[in-house]
């Protein structure tokens, strides 16, 4: 036994010597260091007759043959020990890789099968081998997974690059990089084969820069300024102060006064013969109970208070208040909250146009916030998350949400002092407890360093294309969980389409290169187009046309000497607008008895 055992051992080294001896192509060198994470291969740049091969290059999966099992590496480093290049003789090599984990044979198939981790640690003197295809498709299989194909390896584009979608979905995504790298092109690529695979997810697209209806021509509807209906009354009192103060820092006591009269108002509104009478217990209202109320009302309780006042120390906040209130009536940016018509209880219309319920053949909407007011974008992204969230909570997993957040960084940043606290709020909310009802989150972003870092740690699968700014590869490093953190080295070189993926979705970290699409379902492509189209040398602009569209507001109408039409910003809000004639001309611009002007 002793003596066969020797012999066997005998053969393999000689083996192993001959197969070095006649170069087999699949032979690459020898471990000459291991320290348990990362292993050093001694190796040749170049073949006996001088030929530089090139078959060392950063980036590639290797493997270490151990008759066991084969342990697979990533080449992340190659380097000359002694930095110069000889002509005449040989070029030794150093090559450091980093341990990945082990691919086995099955007992029963025979089919490769990869395992995370390493169990038999390579020794001195282990042959490293070009990787088998077999071996490098069970690296990435998902094991029975509802899987996806977005791309191919980086390595083998002959290897389809798969995903777990559901898991992709339900557990959170991101994707990350810089721009001009086709980060639009990979989310518009996600989203249609989300689509595909689960044919019953809606999608909300809060786009910034009004780029992907045109990417998804059939399956989507465009929502803008213009035709979004969103009633004032649907907001919370975070949200509609922050659209009375702007984004600016809020004084408490007018919050406690809307706090105090929104539910007089609503009560008004529901009961007209009752007074201000609030009632107690479980039907009571208040300030964040999605009930349709009057302006005009709220500012009515708002004077009353204010005329019972005995001291005028306080009527500075009454008068504040007012004034914020009227402001924001009559701003015609905000016409999508105050409009006339929205006084009526539309919440269901709303819900279902904004959220495709149902959907008819169009499961995608993209609300284009490019003409939304700034300072609005904060309060707008918090409603529709927060009813995004409470959407599918309701619908007891019936309904299944994804709330895909272009640009990102914009309206959910690391500094607080920059707002948006009620977005980071209902986002959030999305993110740790939404997968249990079916509400998903999509992240893209060009800077990761400036999203909320809460945000980014629940997103469970991270897609990460070319970045080049330190503090943003340092956010992706600290995300990656698994022991190829030394393929993030590359995230500054990435080429045009190729991200690394990490997380719940694949089954190890992989670099891919996405699926090309047709230019004409390229996010932001049909817009520049007709921007390129229309463009000319400058003498053809209308600047008349530009300067209305910054005014937003219509042009004046003749009216009769003396006699005005009056048209109230508490009119638009739900109160009966007056017509020609009502006032005459010493009274024009004031309504008698109401003590609201």
């Amino acid at each position: 036994m002793f003596v066969e055992r020797e012999a066997s051992k005998g053969e393999q080294t000689v083996q192993e010597r001959r197969d070095a001896a006649q170069n087999d192509k699949r032979i690459l060198g020898h471990v000459i260091q291991c320290d348990g994470a990362r292993a050093r291969i001694a190796a040749y740049a170049d073949t006996l007759d001088g030929t530089v091969t090139g078959i060392w290059t950063v980036g590639k999966m290797i493997s270490i043959n151990l008759q066991e099992a084969r342990t697979v590496g990533l080449v992340y480093e190659i380097s000359k020990s002694d930095h110069l290049w000889s002509e005449d003789g040989r070029n030794a090599i150093e090559v450091s890789v980093e341990l990945v984990g082990e691919v086995r044979d099955g007992r029963a198939s025979g089919k490769p099968v990869f395992d995370r981790g390493i169990t038999i640690y390579p020794y001195v003197g282990a042959v490293a081998h070009r990787i088998r295809s077999r071996d490098l498709t069970a690296i990435y299989d998902l094991a029975g997974r509802h899987a996806v194909t977005i791309g191919q390896l980086s390595q083998d584009e002959t290897i389809n690059a798969n995903i777990a979608i559901d898991d992709t979905l339900t557990r959170h995504f991101a994707v990350v990089g810089t721009t001009g790298v086709g980060k639009s092109s990979a989310v518009s690529l996600l989203l249609r084969k989300a689509i595909e695979a689960q044919p019953d997810l809606r999608v909300l697209i809060l786009d910034p820069h009004n780029e992907f209806a045109g990417a998804f021509p059939d399956q989507c509807i465009r929502i803008d300024t213009n035709s979004l209906d969103l009633p004032f009354w649907m907001f919370k009192l975070e949200e509609f102060a922050e659209v009375l103060f702007r984004g600016r820092e809020q004084v408490p006591e007018e919050i406690d006064l809307l706090r105090d009269l929104i539910p007089q108002a609503k009560n008004l509104y529901r009961n007209p013969n009752t007074g201000a009478y609030l009632r107690r217990g479980g039907d009571a209202i208040t300030a964040d109970t999605p009930v349709p109320y009057r302006m005009a009302d709220l500012i009515k309780q708002i004077d009353e208070r204010m005329g019972l006042l005995e001291s005028k120390n306080d009527r500075p906040v009454y008068r504040a208040l007012r004034l914020r209130l009227e402001a924001a009536l009559s701003d015609p940016r905000y016409r999508f909250m105050f409009n006339s018509r929205l006084i009526e209880d539309t919440i269901h219309e709303t819900i279902g146009k904004i959220f495709r319920v149902p959907h008819h053949g169009r499961p995608v909407t993209c609300f284009e916030m490019a003409g939304l007011p700034a300072e609005v974008v904060n309060a707008v992204c918090s409603v529709l998350a927060r009813l995004a969230f409470d959407l599918a909570l309701w619908s007891n997993g019936k309904l299944r949400l994804l709330v895909l957040c272009e640009e990102a960084h914009r309206y959910m940043p690391s500094d607080s002092r920059l707002g948006f606290a009620p977005t980071r709020h209902a986002l959030s909310r999305i993110a740790k407890e939404g997968r249990k009802y079916g509400c998903y989150l999509g992240v893209v972003t060009q800077r990761p360093g400036e999203l909320d870092s809460t945000i980014l740690s629940q997103c469970s699968t991270i897609f990460s294309m070319r970045l080049a700014n330190h503090q943003d590869q340092a956010i992706i490093r600290s995300a990656i969980a698994d022991s190829s953190a030394s393929t993030l080295s590359f995230l500054s070189s990435m080429g045009q389409r190729e991200a690394i993926a990490f997380g719940e979705g694949v089954a190890t970290t992989m670099r891919l290169k996405f699926e090309r699409l047709p230019p004409e379902l390229i996010p932001g492509i049909q817009k520049r187009e007709t921007e390129n189209a229309e463009g000319g040398n400058g003498d053809d602009i209308d600047l008349v046309a530009i300067v209305d569209r910054l005014r937003n507001v219509p042009k004046p109408q003749a009216q009769a000497a003396g006699i005005g039409e009056l048209v109230s910003p508490v009119a638009q809000a739900g109160e009966p607008q007056y017509r020609k004639g009502e006032f005459g001309g010493e009274q024009r611009g004031r309504r008698l008895g109401d003590g609201l002007y």
